[in-house]
């Protein structure tokens, strides 16, 4: 049997207890302008103290200062002024700018981009929020009959309430349903011991990489390019990033040869590789895995006594379904069987991806396998530490896993609403991938799943000698431009992460299938502008 990469040692030194100060200050006065604050050294009148400060950018964690997250850096923080300024000449009845709204391509957030929630979400949680409605006498011709029955479930599950604390490791009737779900789509058992709650699949990632990493000598394999959650949390918690290339000419394509390039080459410094990360679809690059590159993977992991983690939050966005349709990394282990069923391994899921794109809920699940019952009682006092999952984004999880069945009065518009969204992702996915295609000095990967399109911009030599003068990585600098012209708010490649010498950046298709066609030619104008002034 394998060594478990997992096992914790607990054998941290005591912590010194500090004793509390004798010294009691006295709250101040809220109609008290000047006061004197009586201390052990008699300091008196506060208000004319020079106060050094304790926090500084210096003294703070310089881990927090290092970490970057490019999805909300930035670009974003000038988008938002931006957006203050278009709302003020609103107001004003000027127009100072060629646009007229900012468009987030930024992040993966389908609801500010305008996409409906899906109805039969919308009714259960209403419900569960404010279960006085259940007792008005017209209810049911308020609300389907499905949907009545599914609320006074939930509400039975949590004692009536949402305001309440749940178990750490989540509702119980939600940890069954994921469980169940997870056997339908493996056709393998599910244990709803071995699964999490978390608020969103972001929580879930933190908490193992927390249990993983005890200093730089401990490395995380991470694709390039990557999601930056995990090289910023990496960072955080003064672990090893090492990055793995995916190749962008075979349409990002996860080779074996470049992991054990990746891991032997943290070997060779004494870096520790503690655990692998697949994203699956991709993120930010939109590729899908087939199952035998999937068991290579796998047999990669078992043969380096490295943990599995699974990113598979974009598992209901597959557009090529007919060729690579998703499979679960829980299914490939348990059907090779052996000591690859018990392959060491997470699984994240969220619902704020897929058709169900409920960003705000915060709701998600990490599924355990192969994991000793001591380390997973860590795992639970993590979860512990912070109480228990946001209660709304649970039921979300429940709703996602066990959406209305056939025969019920809720089916037949759930299932229209889910096939409208997910058929307008793949229309808008090939025509943003084909409109980049039609740039100038840009190749774009067709995107086989998630929600974004990673293109690879080649830009003019005096647009990258400009960038550089003026401390801008080239790729952000074209990002800043993009925005600043057409309102439109995208992220650098470098962000991500890419391969040297090359520029991308990540856009999302999730405007509307009316507002698609107008960024297309709004990106296609500004690019022809730019490429002409940098000749």
């Amino acid at each position: 049997m394998f060594k478990r990469s997992l096992k914790v040692l607990l054998s941290n030194p005591p912590i010194n207890r500090v004793k509390p100060s004798s010294t009691i200050i006295q709250p101040l006065s809220n109609t008290t302008t000047t006061t004197t604050i009586i201390n052990n050294n008699n300091i008196t009148n506060f208000e004319k103290m020079t106060h050094k400060k304790s926090m500084t950018i210096d003294n703070i964690c310089q881990n927090v200062r290092n970490a970057q997250y490019a999805v909300r850096g930035e670009l974003v923080i000038r988008a938002e002024a931006i957006s203050h300024q278009l709302q003020k000449q609103k107001a004003e009845g000027t127009k100072l700018l060629p646009f007229e709204e900012i468009v987030y391509c930024n992040i993966g957030n389908p609801q500010q981009l305008k996409q409906k929630p899906l109805t039969y979400f919308r009714q259960v949680v209403s419900l569960v929020e404010c279960p006085d409605l259940l007792d008005n006498p017209y209810i049911e011709k308020i609300y389907p009959v499905d949907v009545i029955a599914r609320a006074k479930e939930i509400l039975a599950s949590i004692n009536n309430t949402t305001g309440a604390y749940s178990n750490s490791q989540g509702i119980g009737l939600v940890l069954r349903s994921v469980a169940d779900f997870i056997e339908r789509r493996d056709g393998h058992k599910s244990d709803p011991s071995e699964i999490f709650l978390t608020d969103g699949a972001s929580v879930g990632v933190q908490r193992i990489l927390k249990l993983l990493i005890k200093d730089r000598s401990d490395g995380i394999l991470i694709p390039i390019p990557q999601y930056p959650l995990y090289s910023a949390t990496i960072e955080l918690y003064n672990g090893s990033q090492l990055g793995y290339l995916l190749n962008e000419e075979k349409g990002w394509s996860l080779e074996i040869a470049e992991l054990e390039r990746s891991y032997n080459d943290a070997v060779s410094k004494g870096i520790n590789p503690r655990a692998l990360v697949i994203i699956n679809p991709g993120n930010p690059t939109g590729q899908c895995l087939d199952r035998a590159n999937m068991e290579e993977i796998v047999k990669f992991c078992l043969e380096k006594n490295v943990v599995l983690l699974a990113d598979e939050v974009y598992q209901e966005n597959v557009y090529v379904k007919e060729s690579k349709p998703f499979i679960s990394f829980k299914k490939v282990v348990k059907d090779m069987g052996g000591d690859y069923a018990d392959l060491e391994m997470v699984s994240f899921h969220s619902v704020s991806k897929g058709f169900v794109g409920e960003c705000g809920k915060r709701g998600g699940y990490m599924e355990l396998n192969g994991v000793t019952p001591d380390v997973k009682a860590e795992i639970y006092k993590l979860a512990s530490i912070g109480l228990c999952p946001n209660v709304i984004g649970q039921l979300v999880v429940d709703l996602m896993v066990r959406p209305p069945i056939a025969g019920e009065q809720s089916h037949d518009l759930y299932i229209k609403e889910r096939d409208n969204i997910y058929e307008s992702l793949k229309k808008r996915a090939n025509l943003l991938t084909n409109a980049l295609n039609n740039l100038e000095g840009v190749t774009c990967n067709p995107s086989e799943g998630a929600m974004y399109a990673f293109p690879q911009i080649r830009l003019p030599a005096k647009a990258v000698e400009y960038a550089n003068s003026i401390g801008k990585a080239p790729d952000a600098y074209y990002c800043i431009q993009l925005l600043e012209a057409t309102g439109i708010c995208v992220v650098p490649g470098s962000g991500f992460g890419q391969k040297d010498g090359t520029w991308h950046f990540r856009t999302t298709f999730l405007p509307s299938e009316e507002a698609i066609e107008g960024v297309c030619k709004r990106i296609a104008d500004f690019h022809q502008s730019f490429m002409n002034k940098y000749k």
